[in-house]
């Protein structure tokens, strides 16, 4: 068994985590997203003095807010617009930093980014949007719940930093994380043979996800553009240095939790913390043999239970077949 970072590493690119069969797993429609012409959604703004590059499909309709996690963009949401944009308004933003945004005028941080979002929320006339977020993307929305609870009017938390992580050894980490970042630059330089062959992509995206060799080449190429962006580490940094464990319980909007039961970045015990943290009004729904991303590799089951969520179903799991809580 892998006892730390770097023997972790090593143990998923030596393919010794073997998938099973399920062909629930990775089964999202790569057919609609790369029908929608993207270049004509797509918008950038100067929010906070920098530009903010994300993809917004417009309309008067609910809106919902997607935030994608650390080293992310908004394309890992690509199993999700195509999926609700005909009933909301579905916004998906590069973080600064990340994907097409520039770095933000001030030093990265959780809270720096929870004021993007509200900043360009307000700038979209967004009212009371759904905010959506992954691993960081889900510690950011968190924030944008706290610091200005009449934003949002529900919140969605997949797999998301913001609890153990605190407790992690800063400097062991932070020495994981630049090689993490060194080894990105290859992912990029190798991006086509990733895309080709199935085995690299465990080597590439073994941390994240459960069997990323499933996943289709043409959504490989995408996830694997947010590699090598220069607010991946100062990101590191945000996250390690800031808490909002005693302030969770100032959430009073529904809140959905939704967690891989073999998440290797963030443990799944997290979601019982921020359940406990958030109170009665947070619903906890874990996905079984699935990692950190279960919006990328089980879109079917995770779109399903997000649709019942905003519908308003105080229990939405229990409508959605395969899913337990």
């Amino acid at each position: 068994m892998a006892s730390g970072p770097r023997q972790l590493l090593e143990t998923v690119q030596s393919g010794l985590l073997r998938p099973g069969p399920d062909a629930t797993y990775a089964d999202g429609d790569d057919a609609a997203w790369q029908t929608v012409d993207w270049p004509a959604l797509t918008r950038r703004e100067q929010i906070l003095g920098r530009r903010v590059n994300y993809v917004d499909t417009g309309g008067d309709k609910p809106p919902i807010v997607f935030i994608h996690g650390l080293g992310g963009n908004w394309q890992n949401w690509l199993l999700q617009i195509p999926a609700f944009m005909d009933r909301y308004r579905c916004v998906a933003l590069d973080l600064p930093g990340f994907g097409a945004s520039e770095l933000p005028a001030e030093p990265i941080s959780i809270r720096g980014y929870g004021r993007v979002v509200d900043a360009l929320c307000d700038r979209l006339g967004l009212d009371r949007p759904v905010i959506v977020g992954n691993s960081m993307g889900g510690f950011v929305g968190a924030e944008v719940a706290i610091a200005f609870p009449t934003r949002v009017r529900a919140l969605v938390l997949i797999s998301a930093a913001g609890l153990s992580i605190e407790y992690l050894r800063r400097e062991p980490l932070l020495t994981f994380a630049r090689l993490w970042a060194a080894g990105s630059a290859r992912v990029l330089a190798g991006r086509d043979l990733i895309v080709r062959r199935p085995r690299l992509r465990r080597g590439a995206l073994g941390l994240l996800l459960r069997y990323p060799e499933r996943l289709s080449g043409p959504l490989t190429e995408e996830l694997v553009q947010g590699a090598g962006k220069p607010g991946f580490l100062p990101a590191l940094e945000a996250l390690l240095s800031y808490s909002f464990r005693d302030r969770l319980g100032e959430i009073e909007i529904p809140v959905l939790i939704v967690w891989g039961r073999n998440d290797m970045l963030v443990p799944v015990a997290d979601a019982d913390g921020f359940q406990e943290l958030i109170g009665p009004n947070a619903r906890k729904v874990i996905f079984e043999d699935t990692g950190h991303g279960a919006m990328i590799e089980r879109p079917s089951r995770f779109n399903a239970l997000l649709r019942e969520f905003l519908r308003g179903n105080p229990a939405p799991e229990a409508r959605v077949e395969g899913v337990s809580a």
